[in-house]
């Protein structure tokens, strides 16, 4: 059902409504990113499990960002013991880690719910604007799809050496990409966004 909604929603108000909420993340309360959160469990297993696999990769940045936070943020410290984390610390980097692991979760549901031509129209619509200070977007759409398909077919590395060495050239391939127009409903759904964006940092 969710699936169906988003079809017919056009594909630059769905990449424009999940970049506002990336970006809505930053300003949000601990209450509302549990909110967040719900909603995104319901949105399906393929997102989920995309998710998890994001979270599971960057692991060692999230254990990185709490060391960071937990052990530089001046406060009191948690227990009385030398090298002891402060409270203030770790409030913080659970909060930093709570709205990255929220933004991985939207960028699994960006690349689970838009197949790779409905992503390249909403990316060559966004570029098209920019045409006039020199930058192709014909270009750019090229290179998002040379990107994702070597982020798709690359293979687990046994080394170092395996990361250096891509995969084989595509030589030929032919996509096809189907346009669509905007329509009054995708204008609201735009508005509608900006505004809670511009509600959560200004007001």
């Amino acid at each position: 059902m969710i699936s169906r909604m988003l079809q017919r929603i056009h594909p630059t108000t769905r990449l424009l409504l999940w970049l506002m909420l990336v970006l809505a993340v930053q300003a949000m309360s601990f209450t509302s990113l549990a909110f967040v959160a719900l909603m995104i469990s319901f949105l399906g297993p393929g997102i989920l499990g995309r998710g998890k696999k994001l979270v599971w990769r960057t692991r060692w940045l999230l254990l990185s960002m709490f060391a960071i936070f937990a052990w530089g943020v001046a406060g009191e410290p948690l227990w009385d013991m030398a090298l002891a984390p402060t409270r203030e610390g770790v409030d913080e980097a659970l909060m930093h880690l709570f709205r990255l692991v929220i933004i991985l979760m939207v960028v699994a549901a960006i690349l689970e719910t838009m197949p790779l031509n409905e992503l390249m129209v909403a990316t060559h619509t966004l570029l098209k604007p920019l045409h006039g200070v020199g930058l192709n977007p014909d270009r750019g759409v090229v290179r998002l799809m040379l990107v994702l398909r070597y982020v798709e077919t690359l293979p687990t590395p046994r080394d170092w050496k395996t990361l250096l060495s891509g995969p084989e050239a595509i030589l030929e391939e032919e996509m096809e990409i189907r346009l669509q127009t905007f329509r009054y409903f995708d204008g609201l759904l735009l508005l509608a966004g900006f505004s809670g964006l511009i509600s959560l940092y200004f007001l």
